[in-house]
């Protein structure tokens, strides 16, 4: 890749939200030697931090829950931004766990874990931001939130 994650960010046009901070007893993030891994995050607006809530199938459309996985990976790069100190120090993504809130009847989990995926290969680059996946549907996410992701970085 030619630019720099942080430089790519730039030209996206991407603002961060402020780095997340624990809800319970855990730590957002955990480095072991160059891994680097963060804890399940969920999705929340930029402008005001709320939470996106819902299941897809009933309350959110394929589409939002692909929004809903995006804004979960602006969340990550906001706290490998603050673990760092730059998104240039990301080597790449190795593993995404992610579970997405939705009916039983609901099929496309991976499709809605794309809005996430897309964004870290544009971020990070098609080799380096893509990593090896699983996208898993559940019945209930914590205060309903629509996406949760935890993934692990190998990192400078």
């Amino acid at each position: 890749m030619a630019t720099s994650p942080e430089a790519r960010l730039k030209e996206l046009g991407l603002t961060l939200p402020p780095p997340g901070k624990p809800m319970a007893k855990y730590k957002m993030a955990v480095r072991v030697g160059n891994l680097l891994y963060l804890s399940g995050h969920g999705p929340a607006k930029i402008s005001d931090s709320t939470p996106v809530t819902g299941r897809c199938g009933q309350d959110l459309s394929l589409e939002q829950g692909r929004e809903s996985a995006r804004a979960v990976g602006l969340n990550i790069l906001a706290t490998l931004r603050d673990q760092l100190g730059s998104l240039d120090k990301v080597k790449r993504l190795v593993k995404t766990l992610a579970l997405v809130n939705s009916t039983a009847d609901f099929f496309d989990h991976p499709k809605v874990i794309n809005g996430y995926s897309e964004l870290m290969a544009e971020v990070f680059g098609e080799d380096a931001g893509v990593g090896a996946r699983s996208a898993i549907g559940t019945n209930a996410l914590p205060g309903n939130i629509a996406v949760e992701i935890e993934a692990i970085f190998e990192v400078e």
